[in-house]
């Protein structure tokens, strides 16, 4: 029992002493329940919206107070003209619009049936369902408040799913595929790049070589650009062809923008591999250190908006959100670059500071 006793202090001593095993053993515990515990949610909370008021009178004020009120809302901006809410589906800037007739207290005394239009952005058919049946209760709500001698309901909201008016799951998840798919390869491809030259003994030779750190960093990216590239291709055909997922917009502009989003995800890679020493580090860096902050954080399942705000800033820095955007904006929507040059910037410079990052830690190995 002594000795058994002093093995299993000796393994105790080791496992304190490695920071690594207790990042494993208590930290991937501590991130996964927060992640899973505040970003995996089905409920909506401040949802941003905007309100078509054609009637601006006393009973329109009093339902969009309710409406605003509840929890679920936050009023993103009213409108003064139909053609503007396109135009701010498109921007992103709202998920649901809603549409108040002319003259809405003075029909409603006349017990006219009255149409309230809500029309939600689809292309998260879950989260566009959800904020029409949140509404549709309200409305429902507001109507029988006011209702006197149990009259029959005269407010009806009449809905529309724009982009996706069928609710296709599919809307959904080819987009959010696409960047998962193109995130892990790429990265994951380029991670074991120079940790392979590390352990087979060739890395002094490129140390040696008269090639500048920046030109070993593009040589490795090139190759494996074009790999993921295909990768892409086939991905979009198969969404087209099988599951008739449509490209309304740029064909050209969505393949440019596929080629920013895998040189961000080569870039990462390398800079992976410059830190690493092996490739099965690498690889379980690439893989489980990005897996779940990709499919989290990124917006592809989870609405960001309904994460605390600390998730939010967090999920500024994964790449694949940015990427979602700009692929649902383009396949769904049919915007061009003029919308959507902001998330096209935010990925080139995370292709400049990775390759940055990645050519200084490269330098530092060098030397």
């Amino acid at each position: 029992m002594k000795r058994f006793a002093g093995f299993f202090k000796k393994e105790l001593i080791h496992i304190i002493r490695d920071p690594r095993t207790l990042i494993i053993l208590f930290g991937m515990p501590f991130v996964q329940i927060l992640l899973f515990g505040y970003a995996i949610t089905n409920e909506v909370k401040n949802a941003r919206i905007a309100i078509l008021d054609n009637s601006k009178d006393e009973v329109s004020f009093k339902l969009i107070d309710k409406i605003l009120s509840s929890g679920y809302f936050t009023m993103s901006e009213y409108l003064q003209t139909s053609a503007e809410i396109d135009h701010a589906f498109k921007q992103g800037e709202v998920k649901l619009a809603v549409v108040i007739p002319e003259r809405l207290s003075e029909k409603l005394k006349r017990n006219e049936l009255v149409q309230i239009q809500l029309i939600s952005d689809a292309t998260d058919p879950n989260t566009g369902n959800t904020l029409i049946n949140y509404t549709s209760a309200i409305i429902r709500d507001f109507e029988f408040s006011r209702s006197e001698n149990l009259r029959p309901v005269l407010i009806n909201p009449e809905i529309k799913m724009r982009y996706n008016p069928g609710l296709k799951s599919v809307y959904l998840f080819i987009p959010g595929i696409i960047s998962v798919i193109l995130m892990l390869v790429s990265t994951m491809m380029t991670s074991i790049s120079l940790t392979r030259e590390k352990e087979l003994g060739t890395m002094e030779v490129l140390l040696a070589s008269p090639m500048k750190p920046a030109q070993v960093i593009i040589s490795k990216v090139i190759p494996y650009l074009f790999l993921a590239f295909g990768n892409a291709l086939l991905i979009l055909a198969l969404g087209y062809i099988v599951f008739d997922v449509p490209v309304k917009g740029s064909l050209t502009l969505l393949l440019f923008e596929s080629l920013l989003f895998i040189a961000v995800a080569l870039s990462l890679g390398i800079l992976i591999s410059t830190k690493t020493d092996s490739q099965q580090v690498a690889l379980m860096i690439s893989l489980f250190a990005l897996m779940l902050p990709t499919i989290i954080l990124s917006g592809f399942i989870f609405p960001v908006e309904n994460m605390p705000v600390i998730l939010q800033i967090i999920s500024n820095i994964i790449p694949a959100k940015w990427f979602i955007v700009i692929v649902k904006g383009i396949m769904l929507k049919g915007i061009g670059i003029a919308e959507l040059w902001k998330e096209t910037l935010i990925l080139v410079g995370f292709i400049f500071v990775l390759i940055i990052a990645s050519v200084k830690n490269y330098k530092v190995r060098l030397e």
